[in-house]
């Protein structure tokens, strides 16, 4: 071998970059650690966790293939008729909910379909469960819905589980230990298991909005303040003398959607009505895969997880992320989306308001 051979094939010395990182890494691992026993959690018994949701959200995955499609027509309305409930979210609920007390009785919960006004997050260990993110979809035979689990410390999400029963696709993530994606077959074989984000999506140039593919919900409430300036948002996003991204995607269930900006197939996803059972468990499979989490609302990096606001974006360079994020709040300048955290203070939108039509929409100067 030649010296040249010889000094290509030696492992060159870590950049002080590099170095760096390390070091900041590995000073997280034992803070979080530390955070864990605080409760009297270890990562042993976060596997254990992670395992236990995985399979609850297999086994709701076998009853929500399992309705009878006659049954769903007849989906309760909650807030109104973009709202619904059927008993297989109640009946996933509880079955989740009594199985985790069994084994976890230490550890609180909050489901959607249980959920009562005013409660909110504490800093203990607590469940955080949607049963079927995407009922609208689940009720008319509309593949795109999932069970979405997430155990939440200190109101962070530590554990993602989002399981897609009609894709066969799993997404699980534990803090610290990266985000996958597990394909499975109509037996619940897996086919393959792959670590977030898909290596064909990391890479891919994100200079601002223009370049993005994003995700967006429509959420449940339909008039307001709120609803005005997120359809003025969405046209900007849109149009030739906007941002002029290359298109937006609205597929019903935000769990999905944020684990589509882990996979790397979103750039980002904007909401502005979800709640914490919508986001919990992707917002922790986007921060495993590389991605951020920054709030729609302008000069929130760290938006908490009851705020209803939310910008996922997928792992890039952290400049390319913060130039996206940064044109984004450009646009929206003065104008702040406002919500009353998950279950507590009332939304805008239940206070009367004036009506609008959709030309008045399209007529507003927004540019």
């Amino acid at each position: 071998m030649s010296a040249s051979q010889s000094s290509s094939s030696a492992q060159a010395p870590p950049s002080d970059v590099e170095a760096s990182r390390a070091k900041i890494s590995e000073a997280k691992a034992q803070a979080f650690r530390h955070t864990l026993a605080k409760y009297d959690l270890n990562e042993d018994i976060l596997q254990k966790i992670h395992d236990t949701f995985v399979e609850i959200a297999k086994d709701a995955g076998q009853i929500m293939k399992g309705a009878e499609r006659k049954s769903l027509s007849s989906a309760a309305i909650k807030d109104n008729t973009t709202d619904l409930v059927t008993k297989y979210d109640k009946k996933i609920e509880e079955d989740a909910r009594l199985r985790l007390h069994n084994v976890f009785p230490a550890i609180e919960f909050l489901g959607e379909e249980t959920f009562g006004a005013g409660t909110v997050l504490s800093d203990k260990p607590t469940v955080v469960l949607d049963p079927i993110d995407g009922t609208l979809n689940f009720t008319r035979g509309v593949r795109y819905c999932a069970v979405s689990i997430a155990l939440v410390l200190e109101k962070k999400p530590i554990i993602g589980v989002v399981y897609s029963p009609f894709e066969g696709e799993l997404f699980t993530a534990i803090r610290g230990k990266g985000s996958h994606r597990t394909k499975m077959n109509d037996e619940g074989s897996v086919i393959e298991k792959v670590q977030l984000p898909l290596p064909e999506h990391y890479g891919r140039p994100m200079p601002n909005l223009k370049g993005c593919l994003l995700g967006f919900e429509w959420g449940h409430k339909r008039e307001g303040p709120n609803w005005d300036l997120r359809t003025q948002v969405l046209i900007w996003l849109l149009a030739a003398n906007g941002a002029m991204c290359k298109s937006i995607r609205t597929r019903g269930s935000c769990a999905l959607d944020f684990c589509n900006v882990a996979l790397g197939e979103f750039d980002a996803y904007w909401d502005c009505d979800a709640k914490v059972w919508d986001v919990a468990a992707g917002w922790c499979i986007v921060e495993e895969a590389g991605g951020i989490v920054a709030s729609v609302n302008p000069g929130d990096w760290q938006p908490t997880m009851e705020g209803r606001v939310y910008f996922p974006i997928r792992k890039a360079e952290p400049e390319e992320q913060k130039a996206v994020v940064g044109e984004f709040w450009a646009h929206m300048g003065e104008r702040r989306f406002q919500y009353g955290a998950t279950g507590t203070l009332k939304d805008p939108e239940e206070q009367p308001k004036e009506r609008k039509t959709w030309f008045s929409y399209f007529r507003a100067s927004i540019w």
